[in-house]
């Protein structure tokens, strides 16, 4: 397994009970077409949580999480063209993939089948070592696989625009959220979910939905909420199977899609967008300290914003093996 890079400090987790702890590891020998970056900001996501507890059953312990990567190039290989030393850049879901499929052709990486995760994934260009991702100070990414974080935009909120975006909310479980969602978050409307005259009156009023949950749900109601033909798109990952009723899609010809990331093209567009109309996450940002606690927090829903990660103003990395 290659490795043989620069010695990276972070936290992982060694076993399925999820506990996070110092851990250090060498990185991969900087390549011509490499960006090595020092992080700075990384987004805590449901993913992350899912690859800690095993929850899906591929889980390589020990695992550096972390997918929502801002942070400062730090160095640059001899082919690099896109970036220099200094540049403020990010990372997201991934961090290779097979480059020569139709779909690295077109332009679609993303549904790649050789793509490669940021964190907990098998990096075999570079001898089958498994990858580390931005709960630590530094990470080696090919330059095609990072995208540029436009000036001005605040480095903390840009973190999770890496992987979740810019969402919406339009439809909760909880009443709570109402005024938050319209006067802060811009939503037309608020949709509780739990309130059964509510969904009835928004039935068939929608042409699409993108479910956000990570947490197992009924999937039956949102659909009663499209109109013909309209569109669910799951996706959050949630550790047990969805259930779908067929009367629920059939005669309206609604239709079920899956979505876990967009390519390197969106996702720099979609920085670009941001940076010029000033949107960002709404956050609250911890120290690498209170990691496991901001994991349970976020298993059991109790935070309100995305959590991020200040990396390089945390002085806990420490450099336990």
């Amino acid at each position: 397994m290659e490795q043989g890079g620069k010695t990276a400090l972070g936290w992982a987790a060694r076993d399925a009970t999820g506990v996070l702890s110092p851990y250090s590891f060498s990185t991969r020998v900087q390549g011509d077409d490499d960006v090595t970056i020092k992080v700075l900001y990384c987004g805590i996501c449901h993913t992350d949580l899912h690859f800690i507890k095993n929850d899906w059953g591929t889980t390589m312990y020990p695992v550096v999480p972390g997918h929502e990567i801002v942070g400062v190039v730090a160095g640059v290989g001899s082919g690099v063209t896109k970036f220099k030393a200094g540049d403020t850049v990010g990372v997201g879901y991934y961090v290779d993939t097979c480059r020569s499929c139709e779909w690295c052709g077109a332009g679609h990486e993303n549904y790649c089948a050789g793509l490669v995760p940021t964190s907990n994934g098998v990096d075999h260009r570079h001898g089958g070592a498994v990858t580390r991702g931005g709960f630590s100070d530094t990470v080696v990414v090919n330059e095609g696989y990072v995208v540029r974080v436009p000036d001005g935009l605040p480095l903390d909120r840009a973190a999770p625009l890496l992987c979740a975006g810019v969402t919406v909310t339009v439809v909760s479980s909880s009443p709570g959220k109402r005024q938050e969602a319209l006067d802060r978050l811009g939503a037309d409307e608020f949709l509780v979910s739990s309130d059964a005259e509510q969904m009835k009156a928004a039935a068939s009023a929608m042409d699409g939905i993108i479910d956000t949950v990570s947490a197992w749900h009924p999937v039956a109601p949102l659909l009663q909420l499209l109109k013909p033909m309209g569109q669910l798109v799951v996706v959050g990952g949630p550790s047990k199977p969805l259930e779908l009723p067929v009367v629920a899609i059939v005669p309206g010809g609604k239709g079920v899609n899956g979505s876990l990331v967009g390519s390197v093209a969106d996702c720099q567009a979609m920085l670009d967008f941001a940076g010029k109309h000033g949107i960002g996450a709404e956050v609250e940002v911890v120290k690498m300290d209170y990691v496991n606690t901001a994991l349970e927090r976020l298993e059991k829903n109790d935070v309100r914003y995305r959590f991020v990660i200040d990396v390089a103003g945390s002085n806990d990395l420490g450099s336990a093996a």
